[in-house]
C-alpha cells in the first residue's frame, strides 16, 4: 500500500503479513537481486502473481521500444525519475503505443505498495505490487495501451514513476522494476488510430495523484483550444487507509458497535466543471494482494490489483464552453471519502481540423452535485454486546446532459444519459470480545449510460453498461481451546457490455466479462500467532467477445498458493453468441 496500514478496522484481528511466521531473508540487496522476467503465460505450480486478464494486442507492424526504467530499486518514498524522448525510428502517428513493466519483490515481509507511472504528469499507469513472503519473491508483468496519451509522447518528458516503498528491519521486501514504451508504426494493415490532440493531466499539489477527503477535489485549470470540440476525462480513484476496505464501512452511529470504519459503505467519483456538476465515476472495490487475507490472492490476485481501468467520463456536452478561450476549472472529488483516497485522472481533448475556432454551449444538465444515499438500519446489540442484524446503503441516479458544438461540419448536439445505481447490503453478527464474528456483505454497482451524437441527419448512439459486483464473507471464530479460525470467501466480477449505432442501426458491439472467486481459512494461536499457511483454493475467468469476430478467454484455478490449471480458448469455442 503505500505506507504501513492500520488493520482493516471492519475485520478486527491483526492482519496477517505474508512471511510472518518465518525469518526474513537477507535484504535483495546484498543478494545482487534484479528483475526477473515471469513466463509470457502462467505456469502451473507456480506461486506467482498470476491473472485471467488479457494482454494488449499488437499490431504486425515492428515496434520501436524506449526503455523509462531498468533494474531500479524502490526503496523509500522519493520517486523515481524517468527522463522520456520519442524513438526517432519510429515517427509518429502510430499504430498503438504499449505501456510495459515487469516488476519482483524480494523475499521476505512488505506491504502491497500503489504503483503509478507519470510522464509530463499525465497517469501512463497504475496498480498496486504484490506482497512476498519469506520464501518467495513474486514477479510479474503489466500492460496498458497508452496511444490515446500519443499527444504526450511526441515530445520530450520528464516523468516519476511513484512506489512508496518501506525497507527497515521489519519490512525486508525491496521491489525492482522494468519499464517501456512500445511504439509500433502505422502501415496499411494498421492504420493510426484518432486520439486526442490534447492531454492534461489533472492531480494533486505534487503533480502525482492527489488526497482527497469528503468535501475535497483536486482540481486543474484548463485553457484548451478554440477548436475543441469532443472532451473526456479518463479518472481512476484509489481507496487508502481507513478506507482501503471501504465497502465494509458502516453509518456512524454504528462504528462502535462494529468496530468498522465510518461514512457508510457508499463511495462514488464526482467530477465538475467550473464548480457545477458535470459527470459521475462509480469506483471499483479494488482488493489488494494484502486485503483481509494475503493467501486468498496467492497466486491468483484479484479483478484488476495489479493494473486499475481508469473509467472514460464523457465530458463533451461541456466542449462548448471549453472552448470559449477562457479558463475553466475541472474539479475531481469522492462523495462520503473518510481518510482517503487517491485520485488521478487525464483530460483528452479533440479539436475540429477545419475551423480554427468552435463555439457552442450546455443547452440542459439535471445531474446534481450531489447523491443523496438512503441508509437502511436493522440492527440489534444485545446486553453481551453481540450485534446482529442487516445494514444496507442505497443510491440511485439518473440524469442527462446535452450541449452542442458548431463546428465545420455543422452542429454537432451531444446528450449524455445515464443511470448509476449502488447498494450495499451487509448481514453481521459481531461481538468485539466474545464472538464468534460474523459479517457479509453483498454489493452491486451499475452503471448505464446512452451517448447520443447528433449532426445534421446523422445520429450515433454508443450505450455502455458496466457492473462491479461483489460478495464477501468474513468469519472469525473462538475456538474452545483458545485458538481461532479464519474463514474468508470473496467473489468480484467485472462485467462490460458496449454497442453502436448510426440512425437505430447497430454496427458494433462488444462484451467481457472478468471474475475472481477466492476462499481461504487461517488458524491462530491464543496469541494470534498464524501457526499454518493458508488452506484455500481460487479461480479466475476472463471472455471478451466482439461482433467483428474478435474473442479471448482464458481460465485459472489455483490451491493452496499455486496454480493449478490454465484453460485458454474454450469460451470461444462454445460459440456463445448471447449478449
Amino acid at each position: 500500500m503505500r505506507f504501513p496500514k492500520t488493520p482493516n478496522p471492519s475485520l478486527r484481528r491483526p492482519r496477517l503479513i505474508a512471511g510472518t511466521t518465518l525469518l526474513p531473508l537477507l535484504f535483495a540487496a546484498s543478494l545482487g537481486a534484479q528483475v526477473v522476467i515471469p513466463p509470457s503465460t502462467p505456469q502451473v505450480g507456480s506461486s506467482n502473481p498470476v491473472s485471467a486478464e488479457p494482454l494488449v494486442s499488437r499490431p504486425e507492424t515492428k515496434p520501436c521500444v524506449v526503455p523509462l526504467l531498468k533494474e531500479q530499486q524502490f526503496e523509500g518514498f522519493t520517486p523515481v525519475v524517468m527522463s522520456y524522448a520519442p524513438p526517432a525510428k519510429c515517427a509518429g502517428p502510430w499504430a498503438k503505443v504499449v505501456f510495459t513493466a515487469d516488476f519482483t519483490v524480494t523475499a521476505g515481509r512488505q506491504f502491497d505498495r500503489t504503483a503509478a507511472f507519470y510522464l509530463g504528469h499525465a497517469s501512463i499507469y497504475y496498480g498496486t505490487t504484490a506482497e512476498p513472503r519469506s520464501a518467495l519473491s513474486p514477479s510479474w508483468h503489466v500492460e496498458r495501451d497508452v496511444t490515446d496519451l500519443s499527444a504526450i509522447l511526441k515530445a520530450a518528458q520528464t516523468g516519476e514513476a511513484n512506489i512508496g516503498n518501506e525497507v527497515d528491519s521489519t519490512y525486508t521486501g525491496i521491489i525492482y522494476a522494468n519499464a517501456a514504451l512500445e511504439f509500433y508504426p502505422a502501415s496499411w494493415k494498421s492504420p493510426a488510430p484518432v486520439v486526442p490532440d490534447v492531454v492534461v493531466p489533472v492531480n494533486g499539489t505534487g503533480g502525482d495523484a492527489g488526497t482527497v477527503n469528503s468535501g475535497q477535489q483536486i482540481t486543474q485549470v484548463l485553457n484548451l483550444p478554440a477548436n475543441t470540440e469532443k472532451v473526456f476525462l479518463d479518472v481512476i480513484s484509489q481507496s487508502q487507509s481507513n478506507d482501503e476496505f471501504w465497502y465494509l464501512c458502516v453509518p456512524n452511529d454504528q462504528t462502535g458497535n462494529l468496530e468498522s470504519c465510518g461514512s457508510t459503505a457508499f463511495r462514488e467519483t464526482e467530477i465538475t466543471i467550473d464548480g457545477n456538476p458535470a459527470g459521475v465515476a462509480p469506483v471499483y472495490p479494488w482488493i489488494y494482494t494484502g486485503g483481509i487475507d494475503p493467501y486468498l490472492w496467492e497466486p491468483i490476485t484479484g479483478v484488476q490489483t495489479l493494473n486499475f481501468k481508469p473509467y472514460r467520463v464523457d465530458l463533451t456536452p461541456f466542449a462548448g464552453i471549453l472552448a470559449d478561450g477562457e479558463p475553466h476549472t475541472v474539479g475531481i472529488g469522492v462523495y462520503n471519502a473518510d481518510s482517503y483516497f487517491l485520485v488521478t485522472g487525464n483530460v483528452l481533448a479533440y479539436t475540429d481540423k477545419g475551423r480554427k475556432h468552435t463555439s457552442g454551449g450546455l443547452i440542459s444538465n439535471t445531474l446534481t452535485l450531489n447523491p443523496t444515499p438512503v441508509v437502511t438500519e436493522n440492527l440489534v446489540t444485545d446486553a453481551n454486546g453481540t450485534t446482529t442484524g442487516t445494514v444496507a446503503v442505497g443510491s440511485k441516479r439518473k440524469f442527462e446532459i446535452k450541449g452542442y458544438v458548431d463546428t465545420s461540419h455543422g452542429r454537432v448536439e451531444t446528450t449524455v444519459e445515464q443511470a448509476v445505481d449502488f447498494l450495499n447490503t451487509q448481514t453481521v453478527d459481531v461481538n468485539p470480545n466474545i464472538g464468534p464474528d460474523d459479517q457479509d456483505v453483498v454489493q452491486t454497482t451499475t452503471v448505464d449510460s446512452v451517448t447520443t451524437t447528433r449532426s445534421g441527419y446523422l445520429t450515433e448512439q454508443t450505450t455502455k453498461h458496466f457492473s462491479y459486483p461483489l460478495n464477501l464473507n468474513y468469519v472469525f471464530v473462538y475456538n474452545p481451546d483458545g485458538s481461532y479460525t479464519q474463514t474468508v470467501t470473496s467473489s468480484q466480477k467485472d462485467i462490460v457490455r458496449e454497442s453502436k449505432a448510426i440512425n437505430g442501426f447497430e454496427f458494433f458491439k462488444k462484451k467481457s466479462d472478468e471474475e475472481v472467486n477466492s476462499t481461504d481459512v487461517l488458524q491462530f494461536s491464543s496469541s494470534f500467532s498464524l501457526t499454518a499457511a493458508g488452506v484455500g483454493n481460487s479461480s479466475a475467468s476472463y471472455t471478451s467477445k466482439d461482433s467483428d469476430g474478435a474473442c479471448y478467454s482464458r481460465s485459472l484455478t489455483a490451491a493452496n498458493q499455486k496454480l493449478t490449471s490454465v484453460t485458454d480458448g474454450k469460451a470461444c469455442k462454445d460459440h456463445d453468441d448471447k449478449w
